[in-house]
């Protein structure tokens, strides 16, 4: 066996020997790309760090990429790899500027990074793959659909000259396929399954037992049931009358949206859509704000139900305006705030709180995690816990809800580091805590709610058990959705664990690593010619980055620039600015009146605009066809805009590249300019256009110029005495108008 105490990439008294890690650090060597699935804390990190030390010293001057799900998980590996591996180690995420990461990325030799910072920078062409000699991917269980594991994985294998791949993940899907997709969108060839009853395995681990706490909803929370289920059982009647359900014997949410995209389907294949349907998709919305009020009333707090309310109040659609004149509904929304005034609140919400105190009687520096699924129920916990003296933070996602400000990710890392370090016992999280946040020191974790997914449950099980014997308690109301998550999820962990060990053991996964057979087959793949592999220059509003447009363009050859662009998403040439909408966001823009302010902006912008609307039913919305047809007939007529549709993203990325082509290899074709902001429409919009632009001027100072030289023309001929004379304008300020306004002109 080979010494890796010893080995000289690994520095030294950094790594505990266990057998088995050594072990599966040299089969991902001799068996080539491979999927480990491992439970949390069995250390997939450390053997991550023994495949990167192997593979820099056999392939001089090479790379190692380790990709992570998430900013916080990505600067831990950073800091793992840096007491691990003896190599210069850096991390690499959105926060970091383009021409920084390059230079990082050039500099060093083991980085670990956000897959979508990766992606940008890779199709933006900053840097590629070719010295990369191991790509890991941590959470693998990613790998599925349009997210950024599976085309970076497509991009490596292109790319790098020496290969090696290492997917990472404690719960890959209890789906037979799920499993199959992933291990095909990495390319792995071998599955390697551990568990902690493996014998050399278990010496290292400590049992994690499961407990459930019951608890019945209390009489003025079923007053509140009730009222809900008689406003849900009239709707369930009239679906059933219009012949849009079978039965109104509990429909679930899914069956009710299979049910509204059904009947969006008929809207959108006739000419002239029946009433009926329109009313019947206004009625199934209804249904579902109604089912979703009923989960928030059983499962979470009173506190999460009322803002849910006070939400649906706030909505101007037909079911909300159904939902506020309906007398049932109405008496629950009252019931329910004056429950909140009154500090009543869910039973789970009061046991949870007690059990917090029993464990933190026993010892008060047991460490324990809260989850639960909604913000605003982690917001109630921790207000009862600073209510109670107990000791807690709060730890979500970044982005801002409403009234509740995203934690930044520097505030994420400060929250965790402050919950292992300093005297805090409570860490209360959504499911951003779930997959592989350093929490070492957890005694206890606390599900307010179970959840249906088993990977989730997995890996909120896998906080605990770490140091010693741990425990998870899980919060239940009965005769609710609480129990059927649970048996949900306790049904799919034992499917996947089966077909995990039925796919290892019975079926070879072996996958040729051939890009072309993992791609989707376009139909326009044989009709390439020398123009489509030729180049073409594509500038991409930084907002398109979300989707999947960027990698399309890049398939096709193209150099994608990213800039922060004022009008349009795509601008092909300096005449030439495309805004591109999916069918469901043209919808949109209609219903609040985006689409003619945003086609008034590209005429004003450009001499020719263009509008491409993609997706294959165009009518498939909540609109009725003809004001679609007119929403067209104003952009094309009274805009003079052409519309050109496409089907999906590779078309749209086929029909963008062909206008580049086209227009990009004409003679005397001038430089672009991107318009980073809107052209100013009105004569003062634009005189205060130009006076801004002067350095050390803003909108106020703009207006105070015009208003003390009432012209641009006496602007740009005054003396900086003249100057001197505007309030606010200085000589520093003064020096800089002249130098733009008078000075002459050099390339």
């Amino acid at each position: 066996m080979k010494n890796w105490i010893e080995h000289e990439y690994i520095k030294k008294n950094t790594i505990e020997g266990r057998i088995y890690q050594q072990n599966l650090a040299m089969k991902v060597l001799k068996n080539g790309n491979t999927m480990i699935i491992a439970p949390t804390a069995m250390g997939k990190t450390v053997i991550a760090a023994l495949v990167s030390a192997e593979r820099l010293k056999n392939y001089e001057n090479s790379k190692i990429l380790i990709l992570a799900p998430s900013k916080p998980l990505t600067l831990q590996h950073e800091k793992s790899f840096k007491m691990f591996v003896n190599a210069d180690v850096t991390s690499l995420t959105g926060n970091d500027k383009p021409s920084d990461r390059q230079e990082m990325w050039n500099n060093n030799q083991v980085i670990c990074a956000t897959p979508q910072t990766i992606e940008s920078d890779v199709i933006s062409r900053l840097y590629d793959f070719k010295d990369v000699s191991l790509i890991i991917f941590d959470e693998c269980h990613h790998a599925v659909g349009s997210y950024s594991y599976v085309y970076l994985a497509q991009k490596y294998v292109q790319q790098a000259k020496d290969q090696l791949i290492l997917g990472l993940t404690a719960s890959p899907g209890w789906e037979k396929s799920k499993i199959k997709e992933v291990s095909k969108n990495i390319y792995i060839n071998e599955i390697i399954i551990k568990s902690e009853d493996d014998p050399d395995v278990a010496p290292y681990f400590n049992e994690v037992q499961t407990k459930w706490i019951k608890v019945k909803l209390s009489p003025e929370l079923q007053e509140i049931k009730k009222l809900i289920e008689e406003t849900l059982k009239v709707r369930l009647k009239t679906l059933k009358k219009m012949g849009i359900i079978d039965s109104i014997s509990n429909p679930s949410k899914k069956e009710i949206l299979v049910e509204q995209s059904r009947l969006q389907q008929k809207i959108a294949s006739s000419s002239n859509p029946k009433k009926e349907y329109f009313k019947g998709i206004s009625v199934l919305t209804e249904v579902i704000n109604i089912m979703h009020s009923k989960e928030l009333l059983e499962t979470q707090t009173i506190k999460t139900l009322n803002n849910y309310f006070d939400k649906l109040e706030k909505k101007k659609t037909k079911a909300s305006k159904s939902l506020k004149n309906d007398y049932k509904f109405n008496k629950a929304v009252m019931l329910a705030r004056r429950y909140l005034e009154s500090e009543i609140d869910h039973p789970k919400m009061i046991r949870l709180i007690e059990l917090i105190k029993q464990i933190l009687k026993e010892d008060d520096s047991n460490k324990i995690i809260v989850f639960s699924q909604f913000r605003d129920t982690t917001k109630s916990i921790y207000e009862y816990c600073q209510k109670e003296k107990i000791k807690s933070l709060r730890f979500y996602g970044q982005a801002s809800h409403e009234n509740d400000k995203g934690l930044s990710q520097k505030k994420q890392i400060e929250t965790i580091n402050a919950f292992k370090n300093e005297d805090y016992n409570v860490l209360i999280s959504t499911s951003v805590a779930e997959e592989g946040i350093d929490i070492p020191s957890v005694d206890y974790v606390v599900l307010y709610e179970p959840v249906p997914s088993e990977i989730r449950m997995i890996q909120r099980k896998g906080r605990t058990g770490r140091k010693h014997q741990g425990e998870m308690f899980i919060l239940m109301t009965k005769g609710t959705l609480d129990e059927s998550y649970y048996w949900s999820s306790q049904r799919k962990e034992r499917a996947m664990k089966s077909n995990i060990i039925k796919s290892y053991n019975k079926e070879s996964i072996t996958l040729d690593n051939n890009v072309a057979d993992n791609e989707d087959v376009t139909p326009y793949e044989h009709e390439f010619t020398d123009e489509d592999t030729a180049e073409a220059t594509i500038y991409v509003d930084y907002r398109e980055k979300s989707s999947n447009m960027m990698r399309e363009l890049d398939k096709l050859n193209c150099i994608v620039k990213v800039k922060n662009m004022g009008v349009g998403d795509y601008q092909i040439t300096d005449d030439i600015i495309i805004e591109r909408k999916t069918v469901e966001d043209f919808s949109k823009s209609i219903t609040d009146k985006r689409l003619y302010q945003q086609a008034k902006e590209l005429t004003t912008n450009c001499h020719k605009p263009l509008l491409i609307i993609e997706g294959e039913n165009i009518y498939h919305t909540f609109l009725h066809p003809n004001a679609i047809r007119g929403a067209m007939a104003s952009i094309a007529i009274d805009f003079k805009i052409p519309i050109i549709q496409t089907q999906n993203e590779t078309d749209t990325a086929f029909m963008i590249k062909r206008i580049a082509i086209r227009e990009q290899n004409k003679k005397n074709r001038k430089e672009v300019s991107i318009r980073t902001q809107t052209k100013p429409v009105t004569l003062p919009q634009q005189q205060l256009f130009i006076t801004e632009s002067l350095p050390g001027i803003g909108p106020v100072s703009a207006k105070n110029i015009l208003r003390h030289f009432k012209t641009i023309k006496n602007l740009v001929n005054a003396t900086k005495k003249e100057l001197k004379e505007v309030e606010g304008i200085g000589e520093k300020t003064a020096n800089g108008i002249i130098d733009v306004t008078q000075r002459e002109f050099k390339e």
